[in-house]
């Protein structure tokens, strides 16, 4: 056919065997209940973002928590969902359009390509970004090849659930 070949390539961080992703991705948050949720894959970020809603600090048990909400779907606020999770960072992030913002960075589970790993993510504003999340490097570079052609090379949730929030808010 003429295309490119996979390549079975073995990372030296991870001792495992590369996964090759897209430059989006539909990627889960199996720690937050979320199982759907389209993804920038970023390698020009270093740490991975997270739109995030309503976000509350708190304590609890003398350590710093955050409660926020997740709205997986871009354009509506069905199947929102609540997670509390301890902040393990704060951190200034410079953005692409080189404002830098104070985040909350925790760490939760993310699955991309079928693989589910720890990561840092930083909780922030993305309502003008065309996703909700954005993978960056510290996820990628645990086992990841990104092919800048592709879209969805991790696979797509089936029809009925990527067209049931079309058009509702």
């Amino acid at each position: 056919m003429g295309g490119v070949s996979e390549s079975k390539q073995v990372t030296p961080e991870t001792s495992v065997e590369a996964v090759t992703v897209g430059w989006r991705e539909w990627v889960c948050l199996p720690g937050a209940g979320v199982p759907w949720m389209k993804a920038k894959i970023d390698t020009g970020a270093r740490t991975s973002a997270l739109h995030a809603f309503d976000v509350q600090e708190f304590r609890r048990e003398g350590h710093l928590w955050v409660r926020f909400e997740v709205h997986p779907w871009q354009t509506s606020a069905r199947d929102a969902v609540t997670v509390e999770l301890p902040v393990a960072d704060e951190r200034t992030i410079r953005s692409s359009n080189g404002r830098a913002e104070i985040r909350r960075v925790v760490v939760m589970p993310v699955t991309v390509g079928g693989r589910t790993l720890d990561a840092e993510v930083t909780l922030t504003d993305r309502d003008e970004m065309g996703f909700r999340m954005l993978v960056g490097r510290e996820v990628l570079a645990r086992g990841f090849l990104v092919d800048s052609s592709r879209s969805y090379a991790g696979g797509v949730p089936p029809r009925a659930v990527r067209r049931r929030n079309w058009g509702k808010r």
